[in-house]
């Protein structure tokens, strides 16, 4: 999915390939998550070889700027599928740009071409930056979510 935006820059929304490592590294960086190059393999390996999972990548004049990945799940209580954005990112010197949004209208699209009945997207509490972007983009308050870590 390409093509330009205000300013003339070409936008293209692509999946992630083996050799976009450094890029999803640095991605998830911004994000908070911490992985190196090499860790960044691992993770692009374990997506491409699940059909349930697609990861994508942004990029503004070929320079990557943001980076998704889905999961589809079947949920029981909907008797279909619902995917689930794990991570959404777009680097700080492009936001404002409609990146994020292209990213979404993406992942809606490949979400509603595998049967997915329903999108969600689980956020930090603290990032209300980015809750204003979802409430922008036409996402509603969902479910509370609770975390248990299941460490030693």
């Amino acid at each position: 999915m390409g093509g330009a935006d205000a300013s003339g820059a070409t936008i293209r929304v692509r999946g992630v390939e083996a050799t976009d490592a450094a890029a999803v590294g640095t991605l998830l960086d911004v994000l908070g998550y911490p992985c190196t190059e090499a860790e960044a393999v691992g993770r692009i390996a374990h997506y491409r070889t699940d059909d349930r999972q697609f990861l994508l990548l942004a990029e503004r004049d070929g320079t990557p700027c943001g980076l998704a990945a889905v999961k589809l799940n079947y949920s029981l209580t909907r008797g279909a599928d619902v995917a689930r954005i794990t991570a959404l990112v777009v680097s700080p010197d492009c936001h404002g740009e409609g990146i994020g949004r292209r990213l979404l209208r993406e992942v809606e699209s490949r979400a509603r071409k595998a049967g997915a009945v329903r999108l969600e997207i689980t956020s930090n509490p603290s990032r209300t930056g980015a809750h204003a972007f979802y409430h922008a983009c036409g996402y509603a308050d969902g479910s509370r979510h609770f975390v248990k870590l299941l460490g030693d």
